[in-house]
């Protein structure tokens, strides 16, 4: 079936056999036809319509169809020849195969046969055109897979160095480098805007000229990208309009992306061409995305200068905590030195007074006597107690704790105070280590609160135990028991709130050193723990920590 595209040139020198071939046959089966007589205007024609097919007699006056064959293969025309020879030439067709014809008709023929020769060579040529735009639509396929191919692996690795590579020079050249080479442009350079003077100085660049690049980091007018900040929008030029900028010194054809943070235009994206040629709107969106690369890249740049100062600020306020700490214990020491002289020296003193045989006391001055001395040992006492324990052995923070070593640490603290109380203070340890994550300073502290508490409120004479044991569930259990009053329900129901006091029944022996048992619960608390009280009026109290075991 013949197209308005199917071109047939005819080459026949016999007026009848064209009119036969071209006239009656294929224009009345569809196909523009057109006639010459000799070789020489076959190829002047050929070259002019470049037609589908060419329907040459084999016997042409001047050059044969065999010299036209020659003559198309040397002007690269790759029109199908179809040779027409007469009857008893088929040797002769045979080399024309051999220099290129496509086919061949025998005459005298009918016009079935033309038409069938024809639309065969016809369908073959169609086949050709198919495949080899095929071809071509495959290559730019592929073609464009692959800038696509580079265009992902350029935006993945500089994706990669926004959240990795903090220097942010280093980051805005990675950007340059990959909008450059993405974009096929010329030359590039970064425009950064300098919040003291406002200005956009250059911050990075690439191909510039050497008087330009020299440039760096001093403010660069090209006399179009002030347009851009102004507006914040993109901007692209090329040809005539780009002639009245300064820019055009360096190319013909400009981006302009900027580069926002909140709204605000604080850089410029500047890619050139040196030829007219415009970037396209898929390489405007992809310079888009690198510029929204460089605004996440300023804000991290600015959440990493808070982290850092937070951190160092951080680092301030612990090395003054830990500074007021070491202030506050030398002048506790000094206290308890500066306390311990006079009270010793008066303890002397008004024994020296009591003892002496030439002095006569009434009772009410004996009993006073006595009170003196009572006072003067619970001050002696307390200026023994009033430098805090040093903690340094046991590391801060969620470490692994031997809760063996804490309780005689804890037990050796408070034994001289049990001691001067008439209160035996004993500890029930297991053999293996017990071990659980937690503060060590801080869980201490906890065991201090509740020793100095069982101490506080035992009877003289009675018994402080502090007991370490592994419970059915797994979990370290502490218990402290005290030969106290005890507490009524009410009581221990309240022990651990805040501003809740036990009364004590009988004379103030020992003023307790610990914290107190609120911050007792509160430090348990925060180290996974839990903590709770167990008493009856007349039976003492048993105070009880349960604590997660490390495996």
């Amino acid at each position: 079936m013949a197209t308005v595209q199917d071109r047939i040139l005819i080459v026949e020198s016999d007026p009848l056999i064209s009119d036969l071939i071209g006239r009656q046959t294929l224009q009345s089966a569809g196909y523009q036809v057109f006639v010459v007589g000799d070789a020489n205007a076959a190829i002047a024609k050929a070259v002019q319509l470049v037609p589908d097919v060419i329907l040459a007699n084999l016997h042409l006056p001047g050059l044969t169809g065999k010299d036209l064959l020659v003559a198309l293969n040397s002007q690269n025309i790759e029109t199908p020849v179809i040779m027409i020879a007469p009857k008893g030439a088929e040797s002769d067709v045979i080399q024309t195969f051999r220099l290129g014809a496509a086919d061949y008709i025998l005459w005298p023929a009918r016009e079935p046969e033309i038409i069938q020769v024809v639309e065969r060579t016809i369908k073959q040529v169609r086949e050709r055109r198919e495949r080899e735009r095929l071809s071509r639509q495959l290559q730019q396929t592929n073609q464009e897979l692959q800038n696509r191919v580079r265009e992902l692996t350029t935006i993945f690795s500089i994706g990669k160095a926004v959240i990795s590579v903090t220097d942010q020079a280093v980051l805005f050249e990675k950007i340059l480098d990959g909008a450059v080479k993405v974009s096929q442009a010329d030359m590039g350079w970064f425009l950064m805007r300098d919040e003291a003077s406002k200005l956009f100085l250059l911050a990075a660049q690439r191909n510039l000229p050497a008087t330009v690049s020299a440039r760096l980091g001093q403010p660069f007018d090209d006399g179009v990208s002030s347009l851009v900040a102004m507006s914040g929008e993109l901007l692209t030029l090329h040809g005539d309009p780009i002639r009245r900028f300064k820019i055009s010194a360096l190319g013909q054809s400009t981006l302009i992306v900027p580069v926002r943070v909140q709204k605000q235009v604080i850089g410029l994206l500047v890619l050139v061409r040196r030829q007219p040629v415009p970037f396209s709107g898929s390489e405007q969106n992809l310079m888009e995305a690198m510029a929204d690369y460089a605004s996440i890249s300023l804000v991290n740049s600015q959440l990493f200068r808070t982290v850092e100062q937070r951190a160092r600020s951080s680092q301030m306020l612990a090395d003054s905590a830990q500074t007021r700490e070491k202030i506050m214990n030398e002048v506790l020491a000094a206290v308890k030195r500066e306390l311990n002289g006079p009270i010793s020296g008066a303890r002397d003193a008004l024994e020296k007074i009591t003892k002496d045989p030439t002095l006569r006391w009434n009772p009410t001055q004996r009993q006073t006597l006595t009170e003196l001395q009572e006072a003067l040992i619970t001050l002696s006492r307390t200026a023994e107690a009033i430098l805090p324990l040093p903690v340094e052995q046991f590391k801060q923070g969620g470490m692994r704790v031997n809760l063996n070593d804490l309780i005689r640490e804890a037990v050796n603290r408070y034994l001289p105070f049990a001691q001067h109380n008439n209160v035996t203070l004993v500890a029930g340890l297991p053999l293996d280590p017990v071990i659980v994550q937690g503060d060590g300073a801080l869980l201490i502290q906890a065991l201090h609160g509740l020793l100095s508490n069982g101490i506080k409120f035992c009877h003289p004479g009675g018994q402080v135990a502090i007991r370490l044991e592994i419970s059915r569930e797994g979990q370290a259990h502490i218990a402290v028991t005290d030969a106290g009053a005890g507490m009524d329900p009410a009581q221990t129901a309240r022990v651990f709130e805040p501003r809740a006091q036990v009364e004590f029944n009988g004379q103030r022996r020992f003023g307790g050193l610990g914290v107190g048992l609120p911050l007792v619960k509160t430090i348990i608390t925060q180290q996974n723990g839990s903590v709770w009280a167990e008493s009856k009026l007349g039976q003492g109290s048993t105070f009880h920590v349960l604590l997660p075991i490390i495996k």
